[in-house]
Order: C-alpha cells, then sequence, then structure tokens
C-alpha cells in the first residue's frame, strides 16, 4: 500500500510538470489592454495578422521591426513603403467590411473620435472581429499607445526600446532650447478656408518641445480663426503643412493681406510635412528636431530648414 501510495504522488508529480509548461504558455500568449475608449481588448495570443485603418499604426509597427504583421492598409496609406503592395481595404472611416473580413486579421487599430469611424468599429466587432482604438494627443499618449501595441503583438521589448529611443531624441531638442525665447507659433492645417492645429492636437505637443509656443489657444484639435483673428494673433513663425488637408499651399507671403504678421515680415514661414506634423506616430519626432532646428538655429550644428521650403 505504501509503495501504491509513493507511485500514485509521483504520477500525480509528474502529471502536475506535464501541465505546467502549458499553463505558463497559456498565460504568455493570453494579451489584454484597455483601449482609450475604456474598452478591454482581449486577444487568446499575441496579434499577428493586423490591419490598421489609422495610417499611424503603421508607422508605429514599422518601427517596431513589425511591418511583416501588417496585412492590408487603407486607400490613403502609402508609407512606410512596405505596405505599398499590400491590398487596400477601403477608407480610414469606411473600411470595406467584406474585404476585411475576408482577410480574417486577428486585430484591427483605429484612432478613436470620429463618429463615421466608429460606426465601421462597431460592424467589425458584430463580426466578431477585435478591434483597439487609441486617441493619441501628445507624445505621452504616444507613447502610452506604442507600449499597448507591445502588449497586443507580445513585443513589449521592441515597444520599450522604441519609446526610449523616440525619448532620448526629444530629451537632445529639449535641452538643446531649454532657456530659449519662444517664439509664437501659428500651424495652418489649410487655406483657404483657414484652419490652424489648436492645443488639443498633437501640433501643439511639437510646437512646445520644439522650443516654441502655440498661438492659437484652444482645447479642439483644430480651429478656425477668422483672418482678422490672425492678424490680431500677429505669430512670430508661420507653419504651413503640406499634404491631403493642404493640397496646393499658397506661401504666406504670397497672400497681400498677411504681408503686416512678423512671421512674413521676417521671412519666418516654413512648409513641412504634413504626415509628420498631424499625423501622431514616431515621425512626430522628426517634426520637433526639424522645428527646433528652423526656430533655433544657433543651437543646432545642422543646418535650418530654409524659409518657404520644406518636405513636399
Amino acid at each position: 500500500m505504501t509503495t501504491f501510495r509513493h507511485l500514485s504522488a509521483a504520477l500525480w508529480c509528474a502529471f502536475a510538470l506535464l501541465l505546467a509548461p502549458l499553463s505558463v504558455a497559456a498565460q504568455q500568449h493570453a494579451v489584454s489592454i484597455t483601449d482609450d475608449t475604456g474598452r478591454t481588448v482581449q486577444l487568446d495570443a499575441p496579434a499577428r495578422r493586423i490591419i490598421a485603418l489609422y495610417g499611424a499604426f503603421n508607422e508605429t509597427l514599422a518601427a517596431m521591426g513589425l511591418q511583416d504583421r501588417l496585412i492590408a492598409r487603407t486607400n490613403a496609406d502609402h508609407w512606410p513603403e512596405s505596405i505599398r503592395s499590400l491590398p487596400a481595404i477601403g477608407t480610414h472611416m469606411r473600411p470595406n467590411l467584406e474585404l476585411v473580413a475576408g482577410m480574417a486579421p486577428d486585430l484591427v487599430l483605429q484612432m478613436s473620435g470620429r463618429k463615421e469611424a466608429g460606426q465601421a468599429v462597431d460592424d467589425l466587432r458584430a463580426l466578431g472581429i477585435p478591434v483597439a482604438e487609441f486617441h493619441v494627443a501628445d507624445f505621452e499618449q504616444l507613447f502610452s499607445v506604442i507600449a499597448r501595441l507591445g502588449v497586443l503583438t507580445g513585443e513589449q521589448g521592441k515597444a520599450a526600446a522604441l519609446t526610449a529611443q523616440l525619448r532620448n531624441r526629444l530629451e537632445t531638442v529639449r535641452a538643446a532650447v531649454a532657456g530659449e525665447h519662444r517664439p509664437s507659433v501659428f500651424f495652418e492645417v489649410r487655406y483657404p478656408n483657414l484652419l490652424g492645429a489648436g492645443t488639443g492636437s498633437i501640433v501643439n505637443d511639437i510646437i512646445g518641445r520644439a522650443g516654441g509656443a502655440n498661438c492659437l489657444v484652444s482645447d479642439k484639435k483644430l480651429e478656425r480663426p477668422s483672418e482678422e483673428e490672425l492678424l490680431r494673433l500677429d505669430p512670430e513663425v508661420y507653419i504651413v503643412q503640406h499634404g491631403p488637408m493642404n493640397k496646393t499651399p499658397v506661401p504666406p507671403d504670397a497672400r497681400p493681406h498677411f504681408r503686416t504678421l512678423r512671421a512674413v515680415r521676417h521671412a519666418r514661414w516654413l512648409v513641412v510635412e504634413e504626415a509628420c506634423y498631424s499625423r501622431p506616430g514616431p515621425r512626430a519626432v522628426d517634426a520637433v528636431e526639424e522645428l527646433a532646428r528652423f526656430l533655433h538655429p544657433s543651437r543646432f550644428t545642422l543646418q535650418p530648414p530654409a524659409a518657404g521650403q520644406g518636405e513636399p
């Protein structure tokens, strides 16, 4: 009987040891985060087939070295170059649900805040497709998204490494511009029908970290000041973005009623790439570095971008 008991105990121990790796593996593969709508997004295993309905998430995953997990793109997304050959599945706010479902993604990423985009998210979830929604209006929120993407992909180490790299670059700029005068900056999103970046956008954080001060104080991401209001603000620096929202930028010095602005009188205006400034992804750090060189050229060894020029 004693021998039987010892044998039984040994068998149970062996059985427990066999189960232990399975239990640990299950814990390693099940991943969960809370997205920026407060919803829990849980996956049975780290995501390997991902569709991003907002282009900045493609850039972020590529910067983490995970571009091979992207399986589709929206019609408007062509960056990084590695995604250009991927099938297009519609627009950011109106993806083709049938195409998306047919590609069997294990995770879809969307930027929150737009009602039209929210309907597509609801429809995708109704099809059983996990969707994570994020909101990014400054760099700390961007770093939070990177960390959660690290969890969802099982690549926390790569996420941490990317964040550390981006933080180090921002710290280099901060140290360079510390103590300098912060010129007032107006960031033009679109013209005509003037639209500017308010303090509720990542552009505001880019301006601040580059050593400037956004003169368009508003909690909104975008604001529509009148031209009279702009003349009253009289910014020291004027930034014009070039991209889908502002396809044919008009130089400020080509607008007769803008020529009294300090930024125009002193040739302190710059055309920049929309995708770097208005799209909250890793390239926003490139934007901080570019703008800092323009605002504070004496603090950097590289030549500042010339007024009126920039990435097309």
